[in-house]
């Protein structure tokens, strides 16, 4: 099931108090990028993002989640309503996504 582009549109609202914060359509998905590193992803109507220390530390009870077969866990985030909350969630993350790869 793919995503609903108003559903990114909202989060992509949520996430406006950050600036530098763009998205990239993947096979009917949307990964996010938070000043050029993916931070995670708007995955069938699921915010999920990268299972860091401090996104751990910040939703211990998050339920781990599959974005598509045969990928990675990633953290479910339940309080996309907050805006204060997913702007510490990202900034709090920035330091551990790891940097994009330098293109050859």
């Amino acid at each position: 099931m793919a995503s609903d582009k108003a559903y990114l549109d909202f989060i992509l609202e949520q996430l406006s108090g950050l600036e530098n914060v763009t998205y990239r359509a993947m096979m009917g998905e949307y990964i996010i990028y938070y000043r050029g590193r993916i931070a995670g992803g708007i995955y069938d109507n699921r915010f999920l993002v990268r299972p860091t220390r401090s996104a751990m530390a910040m939703m211990p009870d998050a339920d781990r989640e599959l974005p598509y077969e045969g990928a990675k866990e990633m953290l479910l985030v339940d309080n996309v309503d907050s805006r204060e909350f997913l702007t510490e969630l990202l900034t709090a993350m920035y330091d551990e996504l790891p940097a994009p790869k330098k293109k050859k």
